[in-house]
């Protein structure tokens, strides 16, 4: 944040020391408005696309390999798996039953099933657990 800050910070900056000396050279007749605002306007645009490139480069997780071991050591059952990763995208009980082509009622004992062996109250909190245990 304090970097954001302070790079908007540098480019109002120099904006305005662009403007007073686009102003100065412009009073003292060497350059003509144009060229000052074009040279203005060319600066800014490889500065945009430096940032844009830079904001572009963001780090990528390298993806975690799945810890098969603790899933036997939980007993989670591969359906429960697979309900737990559904979870994990974000579907809501009634979504994973029409996924897995079962009822309702039964993706809510898997999930109850998870938290009990997730030592979890909700199933954020089992994403939480699962994810520092490496099953996710």
């Amino acid at each position: 944040m304090k970097k954001t800050v302070l790079v908007f910070a540098a480019l109002i900056i120099s904006l305005l020391a662009l403007f007073q000396l686009s102003q100065y050279s412009v009073i003292s007749g060497g350059l003509n408005i144009e060229v000052v605002i074009s040279i203005i306007a060319l600066i800014f645009f490889f500065i945009g696309i430096y940032i844009n490139k830079k904001s572009l480069q963001k780090k990528q997780l390298e993806p975690q390999e799945i810890n098969h071991k603790k899933i036997k050591e939980l007993e989670i059952s591969k359906r429960e798996y697979e309900v737990l990763q559904l979870i994990n995208k974000g579907y809501s009980n009634k979504e994973i039953a029409e996924q897995l082509f079962l009822s309702e009622s039964t993706i809510k004992t898997h999930v109850s099933n998870l938290l009990v062996k997730l030592n979890a109250k909700r199933r954020t909190q089992a994403l939480q657990v699962a994810k520092d245990f490496q099953i996710i």
